[in-house]
This record gives structure tokens, sequence and C-alpha cells, in this order.
């Protein structure tokens, strides 16, 4: 009679956290305020506030909203701000920057609100492979997060894991 196969993965205290589980759903959009401004260079403050009033603000909601200006003009930290004023109702994050910086906002929220309880002394596996546009960045956050707690922390598949972090034991 042959042995029973065991899967010792399962069977052990080991956790696996992915990232792309934490994705929040909801579009992610560029506001490009190039057009906005006078002759695509001068912010003229009573065009741009009219503008902003005009608004359709409404199709933003539930997105996550990347402000950028395309054109190399001088624009005021207050412009920004206003757009938000005006975001703020109907979007789920306003930051300024591009879709890369959208992402990497996102996910230092997401990790920052992380609940690591379970993943505190036992072996970790931070999973790699993902269809999401999961930042680089986010994976040292999580790594940061994680390292105070957990007993091992590797990366990749359960089947074939990178080895990152091994807690010392304490003399």
């Amino acid at each position: 009679m042959a042995d029973e196969i065991v899967n010792r993965v399962a069977n052990s205290k080991l956790k696996t956290l992915d990232l792309e589980d934490f994705y929040p759903k909801g579009p992610r959009t560029v506001i490009d305020i190039k057009d906005w401004l006078f002759h695509e260079l001068i912010l003229k403050e009573k065009d741009f506030r009219e503008y902003l009033k005009n608004h359709d603000w409404s199709q933003y909601k539930n997105h996550y909203i990347a402000l950028t200006c395309s054109v190399d003009a001088i624009i005021p930290s207050w412009a920004y701000m206003l757009i938000a004023t005006y975001t703020n109702p109907f979007a789920v994050k306003t930051i300024v920057g591009d879709l890369q910086q959208l992402e990497t906002a996102i996910f230092q929220e997401i990790i920052a609100n992380l609940n690591i309880k379970a993943y505190k002394n036992v072996p970790v596996i931070i999973k790699g492979c993902s269809d999401k546009p999961i930042p680089e960045t986010a994976y040292i956050q999580l790594i940061e997060k994680l390292q105070p707690v957990a007993k091992t922390i590797m990366f990749g598949e359960a089947c074939s894991t990178v080895a990152l972090y091994k807690k010392r034991n304490s003399i």
C-alpha cells in the first residue's frame, strides 16, 4: 500500500499575503489641467475658477484621480488644492502625479491600515505574481510592516520562494 500524500504547506502555519487581494475596485483617471490654462501656459485664476465651477465633477464618482499638467507651466499649489475641493465629494482619492504615483498612494494607505496580527511569529509568503498594477514600493512598505512581527518572510509561491528575512533568535 502506497504512502498517503500529505500537503505539508496546507498543514503548516505558513501564511500567504497577496497584495492583489487588497486592490481596490474603481477606475483610475488622469486629469490633465493643461487644457484649463490660457494657451496651455498660464493659469488665469478667474478663468480657471470658472472652468472648475462649470465642469461636471460627478463623472468622477468612485474614481481614483491623478491630477497632472503635461505642459511646462508653473502651477501654483492652491490650484491643485482647489481642484481637490471639487473632486472630494465624488472621488475615492485624489493625488497630484501620474498613474504610478496614484497606485503607490493607494497602496501606501492600504498597507498602513493592514492588520498584521495574523502574521505574528509565523512564516509569511508575499505572493509575487499579479495581474493588477501593484507598485514595487508597495512590496517594500509591506516588508517594513511585516518584518517586526513575522518569523520569516519569503517572496513567490509556496512551491518556489525566495527567502527575504528570518527573525534571529533572542539570546
